[in-house]
C-alpha cells in the first residue's frame, strides 16, 4: 500500500500523486464528505474528475476502497494508471486465472491493496461478500451509476442488487458516481441504492470545448469524409446503429486512408481487445463501433465523436459525445440523421417487450433527442436545459450560433402534406406521398387512382429533398405521425388540425444540405511549428516508456503535461516537480528521461 499517513491532508496527497496544484469543482468537497464517513451522489461531466474523488479517500481512509465498474476494460486502464501513481490496486474479473483471482484474493486479506476493482455480477455473489465482510473497507465507489436506472439509457440488471451494500456494510460510506442523470435518474439512484441520507453534488453538465454539430442526411459517406477532411492523425470514435453498418463503414473508411478499425459486441473477444487496446495506445486511431463501445474509456485526447444514426435519447448522446475532448482540447461532436433514423427507432420501440409506461417513457426522450436535431436556436441551450442546468442563449461553440439557421413560412407547403396524406387516406409512406405531391405517375399512384386526387402534382414547386424537409420537421413537431407497425404510414395527428385550416402559421427550418458542420481546420501539430522537434521527441520517450510498462502513453503523461513542458522547459528534477501532472512518483520513474530529452533539445539549439 501506498506509504501516506492517514493525517495527510487530500490537498498534499493531490499533489504528491497527481502533481495538481489544486482540486476543481467539487471533487474536494466530495472527498472530504467520504473521509468523513458520509455517503455521496455525484454527477460531473465526463472529464471533470469522477474517479479522484473515490481515489483519494480510498487511500486517505483506512483500508481497502471497492469500485464497482461495469466494464473490465474500464478497470485494467485505471489500474494499470493508479500503480503507475505508486498505488496498491488490483481487479478481479475473469480475465484473471485462478491463480491470479486467488492471489489479489490474498493481497485484500493481508491488506495490501489500496484499490480494488470488481464488476458488480461478481460483487453480489456470497463468497464475494463473505470475503469483503473479512477485510477493513475505506468505501464502496458505485461508477457508472445511471447504470441502475431502467429509465436510464444504460441499464444493468445486475446494478439493482447493490441496495445490499447498504445491509451488509452499513458503517461504510457509499457513494455513487454518474456524468449523465436526469432529474428522474437520479431520483431512482438514490431509491434503488438507498442513498436518502447521502450528500448530493451536481456539477454543471456543459462541455465548453465540444463544438455540437448537427446536419440532415444526404449523402453519409460523403458527409462522413467531408467531416474528416484535414483530421488525419486524430483520434476518433464513429457511431452506427448497427453492426453490418460498424464494419462497412470500418472498411470504407480504411480504403479512404484512414486507421479506421471495427467494434461490436459480435466480434470475437480478442479481437474487440485488440481494437480497443489500439485505440487507447496508437495515434490517430478512429474506431467505429455501435453503443458497445466507450463507457468508462479514459482516452483524453479523443478529438472528435460522429453520429452516422440518430441516438435514441439526449442521454445517450450526451454519454456518447463526452468521450471527446477530456483532455480540455477543442473537439467536436457531429451528427447526421433523417427521417428514416427517426422511424427505425420507432420501429425498435414499438417492437420492444418493455410495458407501456416504459415505452412511453422512452418515446418521450426521443422527441426530446428529435427536439435537440430540429432546433433552430443554441443546440447547447436545449441540451443542458434537458439536464436542468442553466446556459446563457448563445454558446458561440455549436452550428447554430455560429450559422443561425434561416427559417421560412411553410404554412401553405405543408397544408399541401397534410391534404395529399388525408386524400390518400392515410395509408402510404413517404415516397408514394412524394410522387403524388410532384405529380408523378407511379405504378402505386396509377393502381389506386390518386392521379385524380386534387392534390396530384400540387408540389411540383418544391424538390423532392425539400418536401422531405417538410415532412421530416412535421413528425418531429408532432403533426405528423409515423404507423411503425403499418408499413410506415403517414398519419395525421390532432395537433396539424390549425395548420390544415389556415387558422396558425407554422415557421420551418430552410435547409442546405450542407456536406460538412466542422468549422475547425486543426494544425498539423498541438504546438508551435518552432518547437515540433521537441513535442515528437518528448512523445517518443512517452510512447516507448508506455510500450516498457504495457499502458497507453497518456497514463505516463498527457498531452498537457508535454505541453506544459515545452513551455517551461524543465531542466532539472526539482523543477519537473513543478510540471502539471508530475507526481513524486513519476518524477522518480520517468523524470530523469524527460529532463534528458529536453536538455539534448536545448544543446542543439
Amino acid at each position: 500500500m501506498i506509504t501516506t499517513p492517514h493525517t495527510q491532508t487530500p490537498q498534499a496527497l493531490l499533489q504528491q500523486l497527481y502533481g495538481y496544484d489544486s482540486f476543481r469543482g467539487d471533487q474536494e468537497a466530495v472527498i472530504n464528505t467520504l473521509v468523513a464517513g458520509g455517503d455521496a451522489l455525484v454527477l460531473m461531466p465526463t472529464g471533470a474528475g469522477k474517479s479522484l474523488c473515490y481515489q483519494l479517500p480510498s487511500i486517505l481512509r483506512p483500508g481497502v476502497g471497492i469500485v464497482i465498474s461495469p466494464l473490465i476494460a474500464l478497470m485494467q486502464d485505471q489500474v494499470n494508471a493508479m500503480r503507475q501513481l505508486g498505488v496498491s490496486a488490483a481487479y478481479l474479473n475473469s480475465t484473471l486465472s485462478i491463480a491470479e483471482q486467488n492471489h489479489v484474493e490474498q493481497q485484500l486479506r493481508d491488506q495490501q491493496l489500496d484499490l480494488l476493482y470488481i464488476a458488480p455480477e461478481r460483487l453480489i455473489q456470497e463468497r464475494t461478500l463473505q470475503l469483503l465482510s473479512q477485510c477493513q473497507l475505506a468505501l464502496f465507489a458505485i461508477d457508472e451509476a445511471h447504470c441502475v436506472s431502467q429509465w436510464g439509457h444504460d441499464f444493468r440488471s445486475d446494478y439493482l442488487s447493490l441496495s445490499l451494500l447498504h445491509d451488509y456494510f452499513p458503517q461504510v460510506p457509499r457513494v455513487a458516481l454518474t456524468a449523465t442523470a436526469d432529474v428522474r435518474t437520479r431520483q431512482e439512484i438514490i431509491h434503488r441504492l438507498s442513498l436518502q441520507q447521502a450528500q448530493q453534488f451536481v456539477g454543471g453538465f456543459d462541455r465548453p470545448n465540444i463544438r455540437y454539430a448537427i446536419a440532415v442526411k444526404s449523402n453519409a459517406r460523403k458527409q462522413l469524409l467531408a467531416f474528416l477532411k484535414n483530421r488525419q492523425g486524430e483520434a476518433g470514435i464513429v457511431y452506427c446503429l448497427s453492426r453490418r453498418k460498424v464494419e462497412d463503414t470500418a472498411e470504407w473508411l480504411t480504403k479512404q486512408g484512414y486507421n479506421a478499425l471495427p467494434y461490436h459486441a459480435g466480434l470475437p473477444a480478442q479481437l474487440r481487445e485488440s481494437h480497443q487496446n489500439r485505440f487507447l495506445r496508437e495515434e490517430g486511431v478512429i474506431i467505429v463501433a455501435t453503443i458497445a463501445f466507450g463507457m468508462g474509456i479514459d482516452k483524453p485526447d479523443v478529438r472528435f465523436v460522429a453520429h452516422l444514426d440518430l441516438p435514441k435519447s439526449i442521454e445517450a448522446y450526451y454519454q456518447e459525445t463526452g468521450r471527446a475532448g477530456r483532455d480540455g482540447g477543442d473537439s467536436e461532436a457531429w451528427m447526421v440523421y433523417g427521417l428514416q433514423d427517426v422511424v427505425r427507432l420507432q420501429q425498435m420501440l414499438a417492437q420492444s417487450e418493455g410495458a407501456e409506461q416504459f415505452k412511453r417513457v422512452e418515446r418521450h426522450k426521443l422527441d426530446a433527442m428529435l427536439g435537440l436535431c430540429e432546433v433552430t436556436s443554441c443546440r447547447r441551450k436545449v441540451l443542458l436545459n434537458y439536464f436542468n442546468d442553466e446556459a446563457s442563449e448563445h454558446c458561440g461553440n455549436c452550428d447554430n450560433c455560429q450559422i443561425p439557421p434561416e427559417t421560412w413560412d411553410a404554412s401553405v407547403a405543408a397544408q399541401k402534406v397534410l391534404s395529399a396524406i388525408y386524400r390518400t387516406g392515410q395509408r402510404f409512406g413517404v415516397g408514394h406521398i412524394l410522387d403524388v405531391l410532384q405529380g408523378k405517375e407511379s405504378d402505386k399512384v396509377l393502381q389506386h387512382g390518386h392521379q385524380q386526387l386534387s392534390t396530384f402534382g400540387i408540389g411540383k414547386d418544391i424538390s423532392e429533398p425539400q418536401w422531405r424537409s417538410v415532412i421530416r420537421q412535421l413528425v418531429v413537431r408532432g403533426l405528423l405521425r409515423v404507423d411503425v407497425e403499418g408499413y410506415s404510414a403517414l398519419q395525421l395527428t390532432e395537433q396539424c388540425r390549425p395548420i390544415l385550416k389556415g387558422e396558425q402559421a407554422l415557421q420551418l427550418r430552410k435547409e442546405e444540405l450542407k456536406i460538412s458542420s466542422s468549422k475547425r481546420q486543426p494544425s498539423k501539430t498541438e504546438v508551435p511549428i518552432e518547437h515540433e522537434a521537441l513535442w515528437n521527441a518528448l512523445r517518443d520517450c512517452r510512447k516507448r516508456i508506455a510500450d516498457e510498462n504495457n499502458v497507453p502513453p497518456y497514463v505516463v503523461f498527457g498531452n498537457k503535461t508535454l505541453r506544459e513542458m515545452i513551455e517551461v522547459m524543465p531542466m532539472s528534477l526539482p523543477e519537473m516537480l513543478a510540471i502539471h501532472g508530475v507526481g513524486e512518483n513519476k518524477l522518480e520513474k520517468y523524470g530523469a528521461e524527460f529532463v534528458s530529452v529536453i536538455n539534448d533539445y536545448a544543446e542543439a539549439l
